[in-house]
């Protein structure tokens, strides 16, 4: 089978303007970005808001695996398959960072006959929305610096900041870092970090806004340090929140694209699931329910990450929880989780144990990981479909063992999906079964379920996290966290939303350990309170807000070459 890049690279897009147009948005809505990119102008957005909804389905997955589970390609392929089934379907994503694309991911734009295009644009810059978010957090990082410089009136304590600056990219010399040095012209000498773009405040705050009276009401509501008398400092209080405003005036615009077979597709916003919220935009979502019948939304990660942020962090805020959730799993993930592979769940196994027959690893994996996936998603209300992601080595024994333990488990349906070989043709079956749950759950008007209390104090929000979707039997908060609590308790903010760090690989907070985990202590080692986005972020045991590269990038086996044409990128 030819490569992503050379499966992109051939195919014949449609100018954008017939890309919109499927969805009723005419040539005057459209500010473009070459002939087959468009943002959506802000009038457009305003006069769609109140048009009747679509369907929106959610896709997750199981824990993500070293071998890779391609849940891109089953949301970008469903698209295609509604389309084909005479419905009307666009897809809401995520940005691709470009950390991950020259670190060990690659692109972010689907694979096989299931793509987003324009596929090396989208992962390389694409309109610039990320760099948008780094200045604009940058902007604030160099007011208040300068502030502290230029005889502060904040009475900012030096060693109480909790604003760090960013970069989109992988880098972990800047994890923690020294600024301020060589003297007094140069700045106050401090300690800083940097994250990776898609941690910052500031793509939060873009994804959950819901309009641009939102977006400029949340940035100024960022705490970026408190004073010496512990209150908290705020970019309104620095007069940089404007400003801010400003630069994300473009970014704040949803971007469309389209899908291998010209279906039309939003991709805006790129918030991190493992380290942030993984979600796309709620103003892309909007626009999107307000043009189609059915709208695929992608949650980053398992469902124990961006599913369940969709549910307690974006959903309050839309007001618009899912009629149906697709739980996407392969054959070789449930192997790995029922102990199949000589390797630890963190590296790749052998080519050989991949692709032989495990029938009983299968349903070992299938009986704890899967099982848990679909309880936890069960609970919120709507139907759950698995969708079975299939490679060629896969068996048929193997494939009717998974479908039997997923209908066990209690989900509405279990169907193969072919749409990384095929496209659209590929995902008829899993595009039927999601039209018929998403009939049956808007016709039982079944009301949505959150997991936890959204009025209940941050300590029992992660409480309840930890113990009823993770498995945990119970918490130990670090003295540090402790501190983060009290302060952020004091300043009124004791019942916002939680958004977990933790790694994607478990449902634990140690990577290694695949399956169902049970009975762990979950370590929180730090609180950081995000007041603009909503949220407070847990930070479990060692997880980073700076990925690091690598032993091989694989930004070093990307080239170009005379005529411009990418070589080596994204397979």
């Amino acid at each position: 089978m030819s490569t992503d890049l050379e499966i992109a690279q051939s195919a014949s897009m449609l100018p954008i303007e017939e890309v919109a147009w499927k969805l009723s948005i005419g040539v005057e809505d459209l500010r473009r970005y070459g002939d087959f990119t468009a943002k959506i102008t802000h009038d457009a957005l305003l006069e769609r808001f109140d048009r009747p909804s679509g369907a929106l389905v959610l896709v997750t997955s199981v824990n993500p695996t070293p071998l890779g589970e391609g849940k891109t390609v089953t949301t970008i392929g469903l698209t295609q398959a509604l389309n084909r089934l005479g419905r009307k379907a666009t897809c809401t994503l995520r940005e691709p960072s470009m950390g991950p694309v020259f670190g060990i991911k690659g692109g972010a734009a689907g694979g096989g006959k299931s793509q987003v295009l324009p596929m090396e644009e989208i992962n390389l810059h694409f309109t610039g929305d990320i760099h948008a978010v780094s200045a604009a957090h940058n902007l604030c990082s160099a007011v208040l610096d300068n502030s502290l410089h230029h005889n502060d009136t904040h009475q900012i304590h030096s060693d109480r900041i909790g604003w760090p600056r960013v970069v989109d990219m992988n880098d972990r010399s800047l994890r923690m870092a020294a600024i301020g040095l060589g003297g007094y012209g140069n700045g106050v000498p401090r300690q800083d970090r940097f994250d990776i773009t898609a941690a910052s405040e500031v793509m939060a705050i873009l994804a959950l806004a819901r309009d641009r009276d939102d977006l400029r009401r949340r940035l100024g509501s960022i705490i970026v340090a408190e004073t010496r008398i512990g209150d908290p400092v705020t970019t309104e209080d620095l007069g940089v929140a404007g400003s801010m405003a400003l630069l994300l005036r473009e970014a704040f615009l949803p971007n469309l694209v389209q899908t291998l077979e010209g279906d039309p597709a939003f991709i805006h916003t790129g918030p991190f699931a493992n380290i942030a919220h993984g979600n796309s935009s709620i103003i892309s979502d909007r626009v999107a329910l307000a043009s189609a019948d059915f709208v695929i939304t992608e949650a980053g990660f398992g469902s124990d990450m961006g599913a369940e942020k969709f549910m307690h962090i974006k959903t309050p805020v839309s007001e618009r929880p899912p009629d149906c959730i697709v739980l996407n799993v392969t054959v070789r993930s449930m192997k790995l989780h029922g102990g199949g592979f000589s390797t630890p769940p963190t590296r790749s196994p052998p080519t050989e144990e991949v692709e032989s027959e495990n029938v009983d690893a299968v349903r070992a994996g299938a009986r704890t990981n899967l099982a848990r996936h679909i309880a936890h998603l069960r609970s919120y209300g709507p139907p759950v479909v698995v969708s079975i992601n299939t490679f060629a080595s896969d068996s048929q024994s193997e494939i009717a063992a998974l479908k039997e333990e997923a209908f066990i488990a209690g989900a509405k349906d279990a169907v193969l999906s072919e749409v990384h070989a095929l496209g659209g043709e590929g995902g008829r079956e899993l595009a039927r079964a999601v039209v018929a749950g998403c009939e049956d759950h808007i016709a039982d008007g079944r009301p949505f379920k959150p997991v936890v209390d959204q009025d209940a104090d941050i300590a029992e929000k992660v409480h309840t996290l930890a113990t009823r979707v993770y498995g945990a039997s119970s918490i130990n908060f670090s003295p540090a966290a402790e501190r983060n609590l009290s302060r952020i308790r004091s300043w009124g903010f004791a019942n916002v939303p939680v958004c977990m760090a933790k790694t994607q690989y478990s449902f634990s907070h140690d990577a290694t350990l695949g399956g169902t985990p049970n009975g762990f202590e979950l370590p929180i080692n730090e609180f950081r309170l995000n007041a603009g986005a909503g949220f407070v972020v847990a930070v479990c045991g060692s997880m980073m807000t700076m990925p690091g590269l690598p032993s091989r990038p694989a930004a070093m086996d990307m080239d170009i070459d005379a005529n411009g044409d990418l070589t080596g990128l994204f397979g």
